[in-house]
């Protein structure tokens, strides 16, 4: 079966463009999945209904990428989970991804998207020792509740970084680290931003 994914950002925005798109490549109507997410840091429902209901042999459609995916190491991983399944991936606008045909060019460009977020990822952690050093430089003492790894204690310290910085939203940093959202207010804690978190939440 063929599956399409639409998404806006506001309730502002329409959905036709996309599903009127996906009507003329002949997808039902009952088998498009929407989603309207005024922020980044709702959780995308429909999508992840999407991905439980499809199976081996079926496709996925969006009009383009960035309706489904939130940056390239959330990218990677859908399609990472979509080729476990055995499920195909199209995009409308971008036909360069398309991997319902056995197309060594769009394997190719899937993979140098792979290979991008992993330099996020390597960028993240030379990032959290930078941040690491500097905060040494400052004197700053690192202390942690017993049994806290220094693994998650670099995540911590990159995690009140972008908190600071607040120019990414939760769902996106939790993407960034592999972390849930419950873990990245647990992580704030520890680097003593209750206080702040009081504040942000209110």
């Amino acid at each position: 079966m063929i599956f399409g994914y639409a998404r806006v950002s506001t309730n502002e925005q329409n959905l036709n463009l996309q599903i009127d798109a996906f009507l003329r490549e002949g997808i039902k109507e009952n088998n498009i999945y929407t989603d309207r997410i005024s922020s980044a840091r709702e959780e995308r429902k429909s999508l992840n209904r999407l991905f439980t209901y499809v199976r081996e042999g079926d496709t996925i459609v969006v009009w383009k990428l960035d309706r489904l995916a939130r940056c390239l190491i959330h990218f990677t991983k859908l399609m990472n989970e979509l080729e476990e399944k055995g499920v195909k991936f199209k995009s409308i606008t971008e036909p360069f991804i398309d991997t319902t045909k056995k197309s060594s060019h769009s394997k190719f460009l899937i993979n140098m998207f792979a290979a991008l977020a992993q330099l996020e990822r390597d960028i993240i952690i030379e990032r959290t020792k930078a941040g690491l050093e500097s905060a040494r430089r400052r004197g700053k003492v690192f202390g942690a509740p017993k049994g806290i790894s220094k693994k998650i204690q670099q995540k911590a310290i990159l995690c009140e970084e972008y908190f600071n910085e607040g120019r990414i939203a939760v769902t996106e940093i939790c993407e960034r680290l592999d972390i849930s959202r419950a873990t990245y207010y647990k992580y704030l804690r520890y680097r003593g931003l209750d206080g702040k978190l009081r504040l942000y939440k209110k």
